[in-house]
């Protein structure tokens, strides 16, 4: 028996908008005038357009020689109910060099009844009348999905992964004691593996213990496999691989070591930015915002995956659609432009099913990101965008800085991309003009001083960024950090949502533990995450989509959903620190106060068990006592310990050539091949990433074994662990979105 998901119970409301259907039928007596009708019989066509809605500007098509035409043509808008919506109607006369306007009327369409067709003729000027057949209908058959439980693709994927992942757990275990392992699918705890940011560092980290995870068996007991940033793209290069996941990470490692050996601005001569402005012109003149991010996407596409720049994130969607592996989630944030991204920031989720946002329970399918929405419906559609431009949005904080990609002179200091991040101010990265206004970025000489003064820091830059620049008429593509942050169409446009908006609803059962705030409160900022109930603004028309990692370095809000019930978080965070000494828990206790003020159940994560352990290559931090919703979190740390001296687990190194090879250091070396900034990989410099984080990862197998036989006991123990038991009045008191009065949709 399933267990039961109390979020499918919970309606998450939506105010509903109406569905105008509008016929243009036909015209009687279309004149020019006395004297035009004797130069020139009319071309007629009709335009309509109602201002107070989204790509509402629709035309007939012109019929030659006729002041009686026929069109029978049909068109729909969607309408906020809310808004005095007028219907706009102009006649006009087509010609060879100018269309002639021969006329103009409106019709308020509060007029209209409900679910009643209706035959309107219009009378424009004296004469001549258009006959409109129209209908206005609730709108109930959304684009968008309003619903806090998982999509139902997803919960079919987890039941039969739960069943691959027994026999994976079983195979693993097989030598322990049958207390030890599951005897039914009900007891396989719910596993994620997580990887954070940190450019190719994170990358190619992230391959090294993918295929430890693969090759020694864990990764077929995982459910998850969740990325930020630079973890994204190795994510993105594995699944998108034709290979995966009959063949594992080895092979396919072998070629990503051989495209980062190429510097990647190559890419940036003269004919294949040319091939790139083309593909940005294109998408601009179907409607689509652009920016530098696009571009930037098309780089990393064309280092890590060139021969699948066409693949899509649905056509993931194969590669789990028998939950033959695990299912990848990668995030970006959405940002404001007057607040900080600690203080406020919307975490977006996407999968190979749905991209959406959980904290209002909105979501979509991944060939609907990007299109026009209002009130929740798609009303315009374009093209899924390809893999490469979310790779682009993903890691968008290099296409932010990309000055500092390109080598240009450091200003800083010699400060970490992180802590370059932090001294961002918000309206640098998003302009409040450009997210209000409908219309494309701002031409050349307007953007602000802060961006006119960082383009005259860096006149002499490189060859590569002036090459760029004079080929963009839009100087602000490149030259602001706003032009480089990425920027789709708001799919929450027109939603009336609440002023404040938790992450669960179920928070004061999720997370039970006792002052955690306070203790979280003593070792971070107290200003951190200050905003994060706000709403997302409704209003504008576009909204600014940047690296998750310019809050915190971590994806956890992606696995912590509650509706998600993860059991044990495997985490490998490859964040920059100051050095390899440093303590490595700086993300983590972000991470830790985030779910605090999320009310979601996580770990004490006690910054003093670096002064008593020191420095180790993993940290097992277990559940609250008394919160039998809390995961376990194993954070991993990139440090190289026992890789100097051993080979493999417990196979010491002997030779100087072996002892060589592993006595480097990572971020104390002052040549900084690691460094975050860093997109050109040596062979070398690759294997010696890779082969230490394969070698921490299986050189800590048996603390991953003894965390899932923990799990595994505590789900017999508890078997309505991560549910929630609530009354029904409980369910169904909970809202998150305002609604219009009418029928409800099925979620």
């Amino acid at each position: 028996m399933s267990a039961i998901d109390p979020y499918q119970y919970i309606i998450v409301e939506q105010q509903f908008s109406h569905k105008l259907k509008v016929t243009v039928v036909r015209a009687e007596n279309v004149t020019k005038g006395a004297l035009g009708d004797l130069l020139d019989t009319p071309d007629p066509y009709v335009e309509l357009f109602i201002p107070t809605t989204p790509e509402s500007r629709k035309k007939t098509r012109h019929i030659d020689n006729n002041i009686h035409p026929k069109w029978n043509e049909t068109f729909h808008f969607i309408l906020d109910p809310n808004q005095d919506n007028t219907l706009e109607i102009t006649l006009m006369d087509a010609n060879y060099v100018m269309d002639e306007t021969l006329g103009t009327a409106s019709f308020e369409i509060s007029k209209l009844t409900v679910g009643q067709t209706e035959t309107v003729p219009v009378l424009i000027g004296k004469a001549t009348k258009v006959y409109l057949e129209m209908s206005l209908e609730v709108c109930t058959n959304l684009d968008l999905r309003f619903s806090l439980a998982l999509c139902d693709k997803e919960k079919l994927y987890r039941q039969t992964r739960r069943e691959r992942a027994m026999l994976g757990i079983k195979k693993l275990l097989s030598m322990e004691k049958p207390r030890f392992l599951p005897s039914s699918p009900q007891e396989v705890p719910v596993i994620a593996i997580v990887g954070s940011g940190g450019g190719f560092r994170a990358m190619v980290g992230f391959s090294g213990v993918m295929k430890a995870l693969y090759e020694s068996g864990v990764l077929d007991c995982a459910t998850y496999v969740a990325g930020l940033s630079g973890s994204t793209w190795y994510m993105s290069t594995l699944y998108s691989h034709p290979d995966f996941p009959t063949k594992g990470p080895k092979e396919i490692n072998q070629e990503l070591m051989k495209r980062v050996s190429g510097n990647p601005l190559r890419l940036l001569m003269p004919q294949h930015i040319t091939t790139y402005i083309q593909a940005l012109w294109t998408k601009k003149a179907a409607g689509q915002p652009v920016t530098f991010t696009d571009i930037f996407g098309m780089l990393i596409g064309d280092t890590l995956i060139p021969g699948r720049m066409d693949t899509k994130l649905s056509e993931m969607q194969e590669k789990v659609d028998e939950a033959q592996c695990p299912f990848p989630l990668f995030t970006c944030l959405h940002v404001k432009p007057d607040v900080s991204e600690l203080m406020f920031a919307d975490w977006v989720e996407f999968s190979p099913y749905e991209i959406g946002m959980a904290k209002y329970g909105t979501f979509m399918t991944p060939d609907l990101f990007g299109s026009k929405f209002f009130m929740g419906t798609a009303v315009k559609k374009y093209k899924e965008n390809p893999l490469h431009f979310l790779m682009g949005v993903w890691g968008s904080a290099f296409s932010i800085l990309f000055n500092r990609v390109l080598g240009v002179k450091d200003t800083t200091g010699g400060s970490t991309m992180e802590e370059e991040l932090e001294q961002i101010k918000p309206q640098h990265i998003v302009g409040q003009d450009s997210m209000d206004n409908d219309e494309e970025p701002c031409k050349a000489g307007t953007e602000n001083q802060e961006a006119e003064e960082e383009y005259h820091r860096h006149a002499q830059a490189s060859w590569v960024q002036r090459t760029i620049t004079s080929l963009f008429s839009d100087s602000t593509l490149f030259n602001t950090r706003e032009g480089r942050a990425g920027k789709v169409h708001n799919f929450m446009l027109g939603l009336n949502l609440n002023t404040s908006m938790p992450y669960s609803p179920f928070g004061e059962h999720m997370c039970q533990s006792q002052n955690c705030e306070d203790e979280v409160d003593a070792v971070t900022d107290p200003d951190e995450f200050d905003r994060i109930y706000e709403p997302l603004d409704v209003k504008s028309k576009k909204i600014h989509i940047v690296d998750s990692g310019l809050t915190y370095n971590l994806p956890y809000p992606l696995i912590l959903r509650p509706q998600r019930g993860v059991d044990l978080i495997i985490s490998f965070d490859f964040s920059a620190r100051p050095s390899d000494s440093s303590p490595p828990f700086k993300e983590l206790l972000l991470a830790e106060k985030w779910a605090r003020m999320n009310k979601l159940s996580f770990p004490k994560i006690d910054p003093k068990v670096f002064d008593r352990e020191g420095l180790k290559e993993c940290y097992v931090f277990k559940p609250n006592k008394g919160d039998k919703n809390c995961p376990t979190v194993i954070h991993f740390v990139l440090v190289n310990i026992n890789f100097r001296t051993f080979k493999a687990p417990g196979v010491p190194r002997e030779t100087d050539k072996d002892k060589d090879f592993a006595d480097f250091d990572i971020f104390d070396d002052p040549e900084t091949p690691y460094s975050t900034f860093n997109f050109q990989y040596s062979n070398q410099a690759y294997t010696q990433l890779h082969d230490l984080m394969e070698f921490n990862t299986l050189n800590n197998i048996e603390v991953i074994k003894d965390a899932i036989k923990d799990s595994i006991v505590y789900r017999k123990e508890n078997p309505s662990r991560c549910n929630v038991s609530l009354s029904l009045n409980e369910i169904h008191n909970k809202k998150f979105l305002k609604r219009e009065p009418g029928p409800r949709p099925n979620n």
